[in-house]
């Protein structure tokens, strides 16, 4: 089951990493804004974090496999749609499957791995989160062969085979059966738990500014990179890679330690690392310095994700976990979805320094917070 999930985060990551270094070509061929495009992604992430909920907690009162099979299927329906966009309404229904599919898959498929890993809930998670940065390095190498030679379209057709691949796999592997309960939802009852105490709060607070702050770093930093630092379009994508090889050994890393030693400890070394290394790249004069800041920040920032679903999974009773993870991470990503609205609309207006400067602010209130529970 962690091959099975892990395969099929990695897989969708991939498709949805693409977006990041096809934008400019995507906002070139569409013919919209840079502000657009931050909406367009914005409604991608405001599905998606809307879904985390009722998906959690259908997971407990039903089962695992009965949201992680439908999951799969629409985000196969989803990446079909961007195969085949040549507007900006079918790229944004596009957007919007692809964030319904994802919500859907997201919390079953982290319950069941805190399921099965009780005592290294941590190291587990962030096996499972380094899928994102699987699909990030793939994604940067497909781009880069895309815009040379075929479209912006063609890599998502490839990716939607595959998840349709770990879709059946899924399915021969898992042993529940699928069940559908009752669809009643105890919203009430799980935001009591998750905001009984005044450390909860602040915590939900602190990765709400984190996630905020990742929503709009990742999808705008290969046009920051093109556009603010004269990058062309394959040495930006090369660049946006070096992100995730990092993340691909950090998030284990990182939950691994939160096992053994203090998650919110290490959680905050990350965002105070994060907030240095963001100041770097806009400070930088240099290529090799930028590159420098780009590792330093990859290597703070990506600490947050498995550490933030340990930490909101070990205060969750076992019969709402997945309930109170989807709650907390509808909150989570609905700060998120508006990151990216937030980068396109100052960056219309200002300066990507302008924005950036806000993200650092946000990582150090983040840890602040955290460093108080």
């Amino acid at each position: 089951m962690l091959l099975a999930v892990s395969l099929g985060w990695a897989v969708l990551q991939t498709g949805r990493f693409l977006l990041s270094p096809l934008l400019p070509t995507i906002i070139e061929d569409l013919g919209i804004t840079e502000a657009t495009a931050g909406l367009a992604l914005a409604a991608f992430q405001g599905v998606y974090a809307v879904t985390q909920y009722p998906g959690g907690e259908y997971s407990d009162n039903w089962n695992r496999t009965t949201l992680v099979v439908p999951g799969l299927a629409v985000l196969v329906v989803g990446f079909l749609l961007f195969g085949v966009a040549t507007s900006l309404a079918t790229f944004l229904v596009a957007a919007v499957v692809v964030g319904l599919g994802k919500g859907l898959f997201a919390i079953p498929s982290r319950a069941l791995l805190s399921d099965l890993f009780t005592a290294r809930r941590g190291r587990a998670l962030g096996i499972y989160a380094a899928g994102t940065d699987v699909g990030g390095l793939v994604s940067s190498g497909i781009a880069v062969l895309a815009l040379t030679y075929a479209t912006w379209r063609t890599p998502f057709l490839p990716v939607a085979v595959a998840l349709a691949v770990v879709t059946v796999l899924y399915a021969v592997w898992t042993r529940e059966g699928f069940r559908v309960g009752s669809p009643s939802l105890d919203a009430v009852g799980t935001v009591r738990r998750l905001v009984a105490s005044s450390e909860q709060r602040e915590t939900l607070v602190a990765f709400s500014l984190f996630y905020f702050m990742v929503g709009g770093f990742i999808n705008f930093f290969p046009t920051y990179l093109a556009q603010a630092r004269g990058f062309s379009d394959g040495l930006a994508s090369a660049t946006f890679a070096v992100v995730f090889a990092v993340g691909l050994g950090i998030k284990p890393l990182a939950g691994g330690l939160g096992d053994r030693y203090s998650r919110r400890g290490i959680a905050v070394a990350g965002l105070l690392l994060g907030a240095a290394a963001l100041t770097g790249l806009v400070l930088a004069t240099s290529r090799i310095a930028l590159l420098a800041a780009t590792v330093a920040m990859a290597a703070g920032y990506k600490t947050g994700f498995p550490l933030a679903d340990a930490i909101i999974m070990d205060d969750a009773p076992t019969d709402g976990m997945g309930a109170d993870l989807g709650a907390a991470r509808a909150l989570f990503l609905a700060a998120n979805a508006l990151g990216p609205a937030y980068v396109g609309v100052v960056v219309t207006y200002g300066t990507y320094a302008h924005a950036f400067g806000g993200f650092v602010v946000c990582l150090l209130v983040a840890a602040a917070l955290l460093l108080r529970g």
